[in-house]
């Protein structure tokens, strides 16, 4: 057993030596960016113009501070820009979650690109080593995508590294795999599950440890990954706002360690934004330490987190974030406060391995579920269908199911690109 890699990378970057050090630096480090961000941003010029921010001394006075959220950046993303526009190295477009779909940029500098690679980099030391061959199935077409900072960094420990891109293909991602020897993934959680499904023998024969990012994982993939696979399973926590990389996890994988160098996490209630003890879930509220282009303060992420209660038996001082549970918002919720969340749905779906992927569509007091499933596996449909009318009878909801089968060679698949899953639902409870 060894102390997560992150922790030494940490230290020397931010010159201290323990648990409160780390907070002294940290509590510094708001102060600074909370002012450099009010002297250059016109929307936080704004947002704390009521706000005293150089009284800020410790990690409890910035609770003063108003949160930023998600409708702020959607509606005017180029006044959080604290930099001249020409600096910016890359810009990314997001579609906000809300019906309206608007979008949302995020501005990077060289320097925020830079230390989103460094974590990675120190990520990667409790994964891989020089003998690794890591297929990255990630977007990496444009400087700064994700898939390019994951190659960088990998290509700093000197580990041979091909971007491939999402999954499109699962004959062609097989043979890639097997052309180039590939014996590590860096994927998204459900396009994983995919090609492990379709080319089961592929995975049993090459792959011997995958990095699931990108979305949060369900645990009855974990599960299925290492007891039917005998594969090591990593997870990261991150997002773009964030800079790509958030927090991730050590080889004990039993929860992420995070950048505290350089982001800040908080748990708040959802409804009422107090800050909540350490064993209590909340949701995840962001504060970029040292961001150029476009710093956020107290960003509600909208993304169930928990802090655990001991520390991590790896020995480190960094605080360990429990696994990710998703969005707050993707769950159905019915009359009464009664509420059924989709990570509930995917350790009952994804159980079956006939199952590829699924969406649910509620609307009134219909669901109907869209299986996508092996179409040599059809026998299964009955059994899910009973599971799902189970989790939906005592909430007044009529369930129905639609199967679309697919064959192996099939060449498009449901999760084929960079989305994070959700429930569609008409209801406005």
């Amino acid at each position: 057993m060894s102390v997560t890699p992150l922790e030494k990378w940490i230290m020397e970057d931010a010159s201290i030596n323990g648990r409160d050090s780390m907070e002294k630096y940290q509590a510094d480090r708001i102060k600074e960016i909370t002012n450099y961000v009010k002297n250059n941003s016109s929307f936080y010029r704004d947002h704390f113009r009521n706000t005293c921010t150089t009284g800020i001394s410790s990690l409890h006075d910035m609770e003063s501070l108003p949160f930023t959220y998600s409708e702020d950046i959607a509606g005017f993303p180029s006044r959080f820009l604290c930099i001249p526009q020409k600096y910016v190295k890359r810009i990314v477009t997001l579609k906000t979650s809300g019906t309206s779909g608007t979008e949302k940029r995020i501005f990077f500098t060289e320097h925020d690109l830079s230390m989103t690679v460094d974590f990675f980099t120190n990520g990667f030391k409790a994964m891989v080593d020089e003998n690794d061959r890591v297929m990255i199935m990630m977007p990496g077409n444009t400087y700064g995508s994700v898939g390019r900072i994951i190659k960088k960094s990998l290509d700093h420990l000197n580990i041979r590294n091909f971007i491939y891109g999402p999954l499109k293909n699962s004959d062609d991602a097989a043979d890639f795999i097997a052309k180039n020897n590939i014996n590590t993934l860096v994927a998204m959680p459900v396009q994983t599950m995919i090609l492990s499904r379709i080319k089961k023998s592929v995975f049993l024969q090459n792959i011997k440890r995958v990095m699931l990012s990108a979305d949060y994982v369900p645990e009855i993939l974990i599960k299925k990954l290492k007891t039917e696979y005998g594969c090591q399973v990593f997870t990261h926590y991150g997002m773009t706002e964030a800079g790509y990389g958030c927090a991730v996890e050590c080889n004990l994988q039993n929860g992420y360690h995070i950048r505290e160098n350089d982001i800040y996490l908080e748990i708040v209630n959802p409804e009422t934004g107090n800050v909540l003890k350490d064993g209590s879930w909340g949701e995840i509220a962001i504060t970029t330490l040292k961001r150029q282009a476009m710093p956020l303060i107290r960003y509600r992420t909208g993304d169930w987190g928990c802090f655990e209660t001991s520390g991590c038996q790896c020995g480190t001082f960094l605080k360990t974030l429990k696994r990710s549970k998703g969005r707050i918002g993707n769950r159905i919720c019915f009359e009464g406060g009664r509420h059924i969340n989709m990570i509930e749905l995917d350790e009952v779906i994804f159980a079956y391995d006939s199952v590829l992927d699924y969406n649910m569509e509620i609307s009134g007091d219909s669901a109907v579920t869209a299986l996508y499933m092996l179409d040599e596996c059809m026998s299964d449909t009955g059994k899910i269908e009973k599971s799902i009318n189970e989790m939906f009878h005592d909430n007044s909801i009529n369930t129905n199911v639609v199967v679309i089968a697919r064959k192996k060679e099939d060449l498009s698949f449901p999760q084929n690109t960079m989305a994070k899953r959700r429930i569609i639902s008409h209801n406005l409870l």
